[in-house]
């Protein structure tokens, strides 16, 4: 690719908010970057929208029950539609120069392993390709020599901040948290919390998963996981503070008493801007920071007794090996079960402990060698969460 030639992008869980954002970016930067491919669940319309509005070569729908509907929408288009499992994975693996993988849940890792495999460079914006399997994933990643560019917003600024030669002149790595809707609300109060109280997020929009995720600060212990594959400096030089604002989206303190830090508005397209053109930046259609008109900033201490989520997450990263898989599946299941109004508030991260227990005691939490060993432990760990959870309905 020369600097006058579009770059190739393909589009992993475009309908979803990180892939909306994305488009919106190539939106403001059409001359830039050409969509080769958009993936995404069951959403045809806003499919069908996105394909026609930028020219994607190929469309595909996760639900392969929904291919005569998607090809009928595209209407004589010129866009090929595809649809299913398979279909995904091949999209994934198509000639590109960059794959935005926006896919949320652990659906997200066989598309963007795909990806690897074919050499392009990845915007990682799924959190499960390093919670579930982290070992393995950027073990293939390097193999390949694949760059992997997180998109998170805590993750892109420490990526922002860090002076990539001197791992070893870091002194502490700090990923903040908005501390979500409950970080005030008396523990008392935590077990009458409603589904529509915890969608209710104060500085993020996100879809409903990531926005349960964060209200439980099960979102910042999955990405404390994640930090800990992304930046190699072990997981006592990683912590986590309550940034309410939002705006200091991370930090890196260096031994010599520096501290960096990246400062943004809370919007996404930032982060996802700055992963696309990578080592470069570009101009993004967000707000400008205004930090007078902001005038404060407010940190405080993470409460691991109210938000026990934190504690799992260096539990299960002292564990090491297939617990972080188990972790991930089992509060993919809690999550899906609190969303359906099945079990209550308190009972998504007491449900991921259980399975944590109860894998632990099976000898399911093992080093993870191949994928093998995370699809074993994915699936006993949803089959166990499903059936602790069934328990609680109500």
């Amino acid at each position: 690719m020369t600097n006058n030639t579009p770059k190739q992008l393909i589009l992993l869980g475009s309908t979803g908010s990180i892939g909306q954002s994305t488009l919106d970016v190539v939106r403001h930067q059409p001359d830039m970057f050409k969509v080769d491919a958009l993936v995404a669940n069951s959403n045809i319309d806003q499919l069908v929208k996105d394909a026609v509005e930028f020219g994607a070569r190929i469309a595909v729908t996760a639900d392969e029950s929904r291919y005569d509907e998607l090809k009928q929408k595209l209407n004589g288009a010129p866009v090929i539609a595809a649809a299913g499992h398979d279909a995904v994975i091949e999209a994934a693996g198509r000639p590109a120069d960059m794959v935005m993988a926006a896919i949320v849940g652990v659906d997200g890792l066989k598309p963007t392993m795909a990806a690897i495999d074919a050499g392009t460079h990845i915007g990682l914006a799924n959190k499960e390709c390093l919670v579930s399997a982290g070992d393995v994933f950027m073990d293939h990643a390097k193999s390949k020599n694949v760059d992997i560019i997180p998109v998170d917003s805590e993750h892109s600024a420490i990526f922002q901040c860090l002076e990539q030669h001197n791992f070893n002149e870091i002194d502490q790595i700090t990923l903040t948290a908005s501390g979500g809707p409950f970080r005030t609300l008396p523990a008392e109060e935590m077990a009458k919390i409603t589904l529509e109280q915890a969608l209710d997020h104060p500085n993020w929009s996100m879809g409903a998963k990531v926005t349960i995720d964060s209200s439980t600060l099960m979102n910042k212990g999955l990405e404390l996981i994640e930090a800990f594959y992304l930046f190699p400096v072990g997981l006592q030089k990683l912590d986590i503070v309550v940034h309410p604002q939002s705006i200091i989206h991370s930090y890196v303190s260096y031994i010599d008493g520096s501290v960096l830090a990246q400062l943004g508005v809370p919007d996404m397209k930032t982060p996802i801007a700055h992963a696309m053109v990578w080592p470069g930046r570009i101009k993004a259609p967000v707000n400008r920071l205004n930090l007078a008109e902001i005038s404060r900033l407010d940190f405080e201490a993470v409460d691991e007794t109210r938000f026990p989520a934190i504690r799992l997450a260096k539990n299960v990263l002292e564990r090491g090996g297939t617990a972080k898989t188990v972790m991930n599946a089992a509060n993919e299941v809690a999550v899906a079960e609190f969303l359906s109004q099945t079990i209550d508030y308190l009972s998504i991260v007491a449900l991921v402990e259980d399975t944590l227990s109860h894998a632990e005691r099976s000898g399911i939490t093992r080093e993870m060698t191949s994928m093998d060993d995370v699809w074993h432990a994915d699936e006993f760990a949803r089959a166990k969460a499903g059936e602790l959870a069934r328990s609680l309905h109500r």
